[in-house]
């Protein structure tokens, strides 16, 4: 493995640890808000879910670097294929934040944000188990390599 792999493998590593890792407990940590109706802390948890959203994004870019030639193996194609799903509950995330918002602001008493509880806490439950399993393959596959 030259240097620039390690130096790529590093930062595939660091940004797992401080993207993924955050953006996990920031979707967690929604709904308790949504309840507390704290319409503050909603805001700051929205934008935090778009910058820790975006910066997986260098997860799966380094991950491709490091992939090369084995982009192909089946290990790696299950996990960027994982990776597309967690990325687009994310976006779902995000979408039933910003109306957990909406309705939180209004000044009708009708509205409720409730119905975007059980969404929110659904698929950040899923894109942190999809989490899991991705680096259940990185580890199991690729000490294989």
């Amino acid at each position: 493995m030259s240097l620039l792999d390690k130096v790529v493998l590093w930062l595939h590593i660091g940004f797992a640890i401080f993207a993924i890792g955050p953006l996990t407990a920031v979707t967690s940590s929604v709904p308790r808000y949504i309840r507390k109706r704290d319409v503050a802390v909603l805001r700051y948890l929205r934008r935090s879910t778009r910058l820790f959203g975006v910066l997986t994004l260098g997860v799966f870019i380094t991950g491709l670097i490091l992939g090369g030639s084995d982009l192909g193996a089946p290990w790696l194609s299950a996990s960027m294929t994982l990776f597309v799903v967690a990325a687009v509950l994310m976006v779902f995330i995000e979408r039933d934040q910003g109306a957990a918002l909406r309705a939180l602001s209004s000044e009708s008493p009708k509205d409720d944000a409730r119905v975007q509880i059980g969404r929110i806490a659904a698929m950040g439950g899923i894109a942190a188990v999809i989490w899991l399993v991705i680096l259940f393959l990185m580890v199991f596959f690729a000490s294989t390599r």
